[in-house]
């Protein structure tokens, strides 16, 4: 029997157009994409679907399964997705999300994908490794112009094809990377795989790999120590005659996050790869493609952001307590107007550094600015996305606890992209390295965030007292992490002030530049236009 009436619950927020996101939509234009705002809109109205939604729960509530053998007793190292997983994949390919950009002449042709990508990221991240991967391995492949020639067509080709066969058989390719081992982590100096020549060119592979993601690609990137020492090399798991070649699949990786992705232990058992680049060039060549999945590391937690910074408002909406709205209550107001500006700032950035990545091929200062801000962003947003979804479940209160909400699965994964790609010790450092190798890119930030100056009083102190930071080298690994921050503010500050809403520049100097900031979300100084920029946040 009936024993009470449900009511003050908050409806679902499907459907909804992931893409109704003026910060992302601005960038999109002034970086030099507008042509693609029909397919943003149409990929972002999609992914706020009931239908894909449920598809991107479905995939991590039934992640992943190793099969090692078939029934005979045959080893098939094979992975089993469920059928979601599948249709995720080929709208992300079929959308170009993975290769397409590398093949397509168009200016701002990388804006758009990046645009895209964060719009369907809303459905599931764990697919998004894969497109990531497959992205980024097409610079680092061109350092060998004949396997370029070979597979670049089939990595950028929007057919999604799953399954074992020999490369260039199938209609469309996805690759993964696979780098890291036991010993080593982050730093693949240490690496023991061997590399040993053959007298066809091709080289014999043999060791172990700690974490591979996206086992069941059609190749991979990896390294191994070669006579000349460490290299890149490429290695289908089918090879030309049509032979498997031995990568076994020893086992998948139990993940805190990521579910929908398997990731894995891997044995090269006397296994078949070709040089992409020179013998010792291993970590110049393969930074081409770390560097491209570094800027997806960005766009992954600018997305996570969104949708953390979307679901709290919606909540908050449409919720009561204690007599009025939530949305309606100054400190709650406070809370959602931070997340909005944290989402905004991060998205922001982002789109800039799309816009960096498509001139860069052509524009020195573009190709220098990337450098830099790359490191630095990747540090600062992905550190922030795990305090910022955090708060973002918080506002939903036990609602947000409970699996259902999704917001569980958004902080599980939030902390991958800070770890993915160099943890955060790893990205401030390398923002010091570019600093000292190449002070181009020192000249090409502070061009960057002085385009600014004069518009907001904060962001002109912060550039000053960055430069002081920056002119005294002692200890200064030591303080790695506060400089990095420091960049990070700075130029997500000028980006802000030059383009962004004028309650959000000023609210983020007022509290990031500023000293009336608290630690936690939601402490917003007063006199900050809350109302305006929680709305940017509405969505259905």
């Amino acid at each position: 029997m009936s024993t009470h009436e449900v009511f003050n619950q908050v409806p679902p927020i499907t459907p909804f157009d992931t893409g109704r996101n003026p910060a992302l939509l601005e960038g999109l234009h002034r970086e030099g994409a507008g042509w693609a705002e029909t397919e943003v809109r149409e990929l972002g109205e999609l992914a706020g679907t009931a239908e894909v939604q449920d598809r991107g729960r479905l995939a991590n509530e039934y992640p992943p399964v190793l099969r090692t053998h078939d029934r005979y007793g045959h080893r098939v190292d094979e992975v089993e997705f469920h059928p979601s997983w599948h249709e995720l994949m080929r709208v992300a390919v079929g959308a170009g999300l993975h290769g397409s950009p590398w093949l397509d002449d168009r200016p701002g042709t990388h804006v758009a994908r990046a645009a895209k990508f964060y719009t369907w990221g809303f459905a599931d991240a764990g697919h998004m490794c894969p497109i990531s991967m497959t992205y980024a391995v097409i610079p680092a492949l061109r350092h060998n112009p004949e396997l370029a020639a070979r597979y670049e067509p089939l990595l950028g080709s929007r057919v999604y094809e799953f399954g074992l066969r020999e490369p260039s058989t199938k209609a469309g390719l996805i690759a993964g990377m696979s780098m890291t081992e036991k010993q080593g982590g982050s730093d693949v100096r240490a690496n023991t795989t061997t590399a040993t020549p053959r007298p066809d060119g091709s080289y014999r592979i043999v060791g172990h790999k700690w974490f591979t993601s996206a086992p069941m690609s059609d190749m991979f990137l990896t390294l191994a120590q070669a006579p000349g020492g460490l290299s890149c090399f490429l290695l289908p798991r089918v090879l030309p005659d049509g032979a498997r070649n031995p990568i076994r699949i020893q086992r998948l990786k139990d993940k805190l996050g990521n579910k929908s992705n398997a990731s894995a232990e891997i044995e090269y058992d006397n296994a078949t790869g070709w040089l992409v680049g020179g013998e010792g060039a291993g970590v110049k060549t393969i930074i081409e493609m770390v560097n491209m999945t570094r800027l997806d590391c960005v766009i992954g937690s600018a997305t996570g952001m969104r949708v953390g910074a979307v679901n709290a408002v919606h909540h908050a909406r449409h919720r009561e307590a204690f007599g009025a709205k939530l949305i309606d209550q100054p400190a709650m107001r406070n809370v959602l107007a931070d997340l909005v500006i944290e989402s905004d700032a991060a998205t922001t950035v982002m789109m800039r550094l799309a816009g960096a990545t498509d001139r860069a091929g052509t524009d020195a200062k573009e190709s220098a600015l990337r450098r830099i801000a790359l490191a630095v962003t990747k540090y600062w947003v992905c550190k922030r996305a795990p305090a910022h979804a955090a708060e973002a479940l918080e506002c939903l209160g036990g609602n947000g606890y409970a699996e259902e909400s999704g917001m569980p699965r958004l902080y599980r994964e939030a902390p991958l992209m800070s770890i993915w790609e160099g943890s955060g010790n790893v990205a401030a450092l390398d923002a010091l390295r570019a600093m000292g190798r190449q002070p181009e890119t020192v000249e090409a930030y502070f061009e960057e965030v002085t385009r600014a100056k004069g518009e907001n009083p904060r962001l002109d102190d912060a550039i000053a007292r960055l430069g002081k930071e920056l002119s005294d080298l002692e200890d200064i690994e030591y303080r790695a992490r506060r400089v990095v921050e420091l960049m990070a503010l700075v130029l997500q500050g000028a980006q802000l002030v030059r383009h962004g809403h004028p309650a959000v520049a000023d609210a983020f100097c007022a509290s990031r530049l500023g000293d009336d900031w608290g630690i936690a979300f939601g402490t917003l100084p007063t006199g900050v236009d809350t109302a305006a920029i929680v709305e940017r946040a509405f969505v259905a």
